[in-house]
């Protein structure tokens, strides 16, 4: 049996949908699925590549490919944007590997996994674009049951490769050292997410199940995992002992475990245990690790252990969100660069602890900003291939520079570090929907739901995700079943009011705002715009409660987006309009979205005061 069958059998599936549509790449694709031997895959995964590419030479470039190679043309299609960026690199990724397999000395049969992985993200998006629907099939895991054996243990490279690590516990009499031992677990944790391979659930989720007495098949299923990790550890001075074991969770069956006895003396003894784990880890689930991601897994950071201390007691104090907890990290931090004033990863947990403190309220943007941009000017200065980094300098190109283009290949870089980063995932769909490319927008929307399920603030970005792109019954409904769990909330509150507007709900739009103002709304003044509301209608209701809102707004800063869409409501366009230009004048992040949240400004779109504004932006009105 061949190496790549898992794989094969995607490529089967979207196979199914080419039938009758394609008979030259239907042709090529079934000599693939058919073959063993891993050069006749790579020489048929390139065929295929070929027609698509030359089809799309004639379709988008209007001419025939004739003679030219495979890399001119995508680069060429790549340049003028007719194919999307994550297409063009498994495009490049395809072309290169495919090349090996006239030399089958020089080339591992593993490398025929990765190129068909590209190979059927291109066909998946090739039937997109001819408008062609993929047909749906069972799952591996239906189709066994169908056969009868759904009852057997299944064969851990059938299974997708998907693993949660589940907090470390900390054995040790001191509770003080738990920060040490949550530090080990993280670092694990940030090398198996360096892997394009292996779908990483974020900390953030699996945070909930410290100290859990669930059982491992309940807690994977709802992590949605195939593998669980567990860990504990004990430190005691210098020396440290960590047992880890990974387990298949299904049958709760021990793939792999290992304990490790060590006393530290440099911070290599911390990180090569770490590196050891991931790599074992990697290596019993079947993982394909490219040479880049091997690299990036195992850098010795250039701090000594005292530095190093201090990062981990940091970090331990940015992840609480308080006000005291960052302000306390911050203080950790600027005490660890006094002490070594060239490790990248200090600046930019500090620009991380200082975006926090910014996006609270507890500092103006006036200060908190420029501290941000040089803390990341230096981290990038010293090490450039810090995931974070980069998914930080995305973010502010999106917010703050209003530069799209800086933006995206920004976001492309961080997730080329880390594919397993959901909040760059929930951003970077945020930004192709400002971009007007919603396909796309989705398909990351979606991943970093699945790499973050259970995590409220990955929830509700992803809700405002929703909303941002229309889909108004989608989102309430996700809303709705947050809300539960918090009617008070304002940030459940105020999405629920745009996405009901946009559903015409206005009964739930009316129940929504008494919580969904940026400031506490007085009880008789929302009994007053209940009444006004049953009587007269929503836009009548909402000109009461801008009266309200500019009373406020007189002595008071208020955002420009919780004015704007409210007046619009209130079909009051002009002053809407106003409240845009104060957007722009103050350099709102928000302004970012004013073509894109939840179409409520669409009223606004041949305005040309507003049109002029979107120029100044380099923003397109759809």
């Amino acid at each position: 049996m061949a190496i790549w069958t898992v794989e094969i059998k995607e490529i089967e599936r979207v196979n199914e949908s080419l039938k009758g549509h394609f008979p030259e790449l239907e042709k090529e694709v079934g000599q693939l699925v058919k073959t063993e031997d891993e050069n006749v895959a790579m020489l048929y995964s390139r065929r295929c590549l070929e027609v698509i590419v030359t089809d799309l030479c004639e379709c988008e470039l209007k001419r025939p490919r004739k003679t030219e190679p495979l890399k001119g043309i995508i680069d060429k299609l790549n340049k003028e944007e007719k194919v999307a960026s994550y297409i063009v690199t498994s495009m490049h990724s395809l072309n290169s590997l495919s090349t090996y397999g006239a030399h089958p000395r020089d080339f591992d049969p593993e490398q025929v996994k990765p190129a068909i992985s590209n190979l059927a993200i291109i066909l998946k998006w090739y039937l997109k674009y001819k408008g062609i629907e993929i047909l749906r099939k069972s799952s591996i895991a239906e189709e066994d049951v169908i056969a009868g054996i759904g009852k057997q243990a299944p064969d851990a490279t059938k299974l997708e490769k998907s693993v949660a690590i589940l907090p470390f516990k900390n054995d040790s009499k001191d509770e003080e050292n738990t920060y040490f031992i949550n530090g080990l677990m993280e670092e694990v944790l940030n090398n198996l997410q360096k892997i394009k391979d292996l779908r990483v659930i974020s900390r953030t989720s699996v945070e909930q199940y410290r100290n859990q007495t669930k059982p491992i098949p309940e807690i994977a299923k709802e992590l949605g995992v195939n593998y669980i990790v567990e860990g504990s550890g004990q430190k005691y001075g210098s020396s440290f002992r960590l047992r880890v074991q990974l387990i298949m969770a299904e049958h709760e069956s021990h793939l792999w475990g290992e304990s490790f006895q060590k006393t530290i003396t440099e911070v290599e003894d911390i990180f090569n245990i770490q590196i050891k784990i991931a790599e074992s880890i990697a290596e019993e689930l079947k993982v394909v690790i490219s040479p880049g991601e091997k690299k990036l897994i195992e850098k010795i950071p250039a701090a000594d252990i005292e530095v190093y201390d201090e990062y981990l007691k940091a970090r331990s104090y940015w992840t609480d969100f308080t006000k005291e907890s960052l302000y306390k990290a911050v203080e950790y931090l600027t005490r660890a660069i006094e002490k070594n004033p060239n490790w990248a990863p200090l600046y930019a947990g500090l620009a991380e602890v200082w975006i926090w403190i910014q996006q609270a309220g507890w500092e103006q943007a006036s200060v908190a900003g420029p501290i941000i941009f040089q803390n990341l000017n230096k981290a990038m200065e010293l090490d450039p291939d810090l995931a974070e980094v980069h998914y930080q300098c995305a973010v502010s190109a999106q917010l703050v520079e209003w530069d799209w283009k800086k933006s995206e290949k920004e976001f492309l870089k961080s997730l080329a570090i880390n594919p397993n980063n959901p909040l760059a995932r929930l951003m970077y769909a945020q930004l192709l929907l400002i971009l007007n490319r919603p396909d796309e927008s989705l398909a990351q929307r979606e991943l970093a739901i699945s790499l973050d399920p259970l995590n409220p603030v990955t929830k509700l970005i992803y809700m405002g995700t929703l909303v941002q792109a229309g889909e108004c019954k989608a989102s309430l409904s996700l809303l709705e079943e947050a809300w539960a769990t918090n009617p008070e909330d304002l940030n459940y509150n105020a999405l629920i009011e745009l996405a009901a507007y946009m559903c015409k709900d206005f009964d739930r739009v009316i129940r929504s705002l008494k919580y969904a103002l940026p400031f506490p709304f007085e009880e008789n003044k929302y009994k007053e715009i209940e009444r006004i509301y049953r009587e007269s209608g929503i836009v009548s209701a909402y000109e009461e409660l801008m009266k309200y809102m500019e009373k406020f707004a007189d002595a008071n800063y208020i955002g420009f987006f919780d004015m704007t869409y409210r007046y619009i409501i209130a079909n009051q366009s002009d002053k809407a309009m106003d409240w845009i230009e104060k957007g722009f004048e103050s350099h709102d992040p928000l302004m970012s979205y004013i073509t894109q949240t939840a179409h409520i400004l669409e009223p606004l779109f041949g305005n040309p005061r507003f049109i002029a504004i979107c120029e100044k932006m380099n923003l397109l009105i759809n």
